[in-house]
């Protein structure tokens, strides 16, 4: 019996490994892992990048956030349309006048140039049994299952799923935005959509928010 040739079988594997190298080239690091390079803190109390106790640093390659003040980290850069991919887990301390509360933390994204606790947004929330909820922040609208969100000052969309893992191990998260749709994606499940945002622009903002938390990876797609 004769052998089929398997050089069409390796054109087809290659072809696949480029493609999948290609949309893996896509991302491209928010965060290098070395520093906060394309950032800058914000602290309720202290103002913009005056971080004396280290609310915000990098160490052994991960973005360590202590939640000992409200405040954040954000892109010096704003997207439009946009995929992005965070990695995060819980540390262990909690702070007032959270530390008898579930551990919080959140990424607010289309973030007005404004510094203050907490901007005009949208906020895809990192909270313990929360995580993937709508926080929509002064005023902020979209339309869900139809209807329009009213414009308050904060107003919450629980999320349709539970798909987070156990506090101690890492999650992914994801956030889809393009056209003005959002959605939010917990370890490979969608659990919440929004659509016709009333925010289509804006940089990306990483909360401490009462809870040490941890990222290891933060990345973006600009979509077109």
């Amino acid at each position: 019996m004769k052998s089929k040739p398997i050089y069409p079988l390796l054109v087809c594997v290659l072809f696949m490994a480029i493609v999948q190298k290609g949309r893996a080239q896509d991302f491209k690091p928010l965060f290098n892992g070395k520093n906060l390079k394309g950032w800058y803190s914000f602290l309720k109390s202290k103002g913009k990048n005056n971080d004396p106790e280290q609310v915000f640093s990098v160490e052994n390659g991960l973005l360590k956030i202590t939640g000992k003040e409200f405040g954040y980290v954000v892109t010096e850069k704003s997207f439009k349309d946009f995929h992005l991919v965070a990695e995060f887990k819980w540390g262990e301390k909690k702070y007032p006048p959270r530390e008898n509360k579930v551990r919080d933390n959140g990424i607010l994204y289309y973030v007005v140039p404004e510094d203050r606790v907490w901007p005009r947004s949208i906020e895809c929330q990192i909270q313990e049994g929360d995580c993937g909820d709508f926080w929509l922040i002064d005023s902020t609208t979209v339309v869900i299952d139809g209807l329009r969100t009213p414009a308050t000052k904060n107003t919450h969309i629980v999320k349709k799923k539970d798909a987070e893992k156990p506090s101690g191990e890492w999650n992914r998260v994801e956030v889809i935005a393009k056209n003005g749709k959002c959605t939010h994606i917990m370890n490979g499940v969608v659990v919440n959509e929004g659509s016709d945002a009333s925010l289509r622009s804006g940089r990306i903002l990483i909360q401490s928010e009462g809870a040490e938390t941890y990222y290891r990876k933060i990345e973006i797609k600009e979509l077109k």
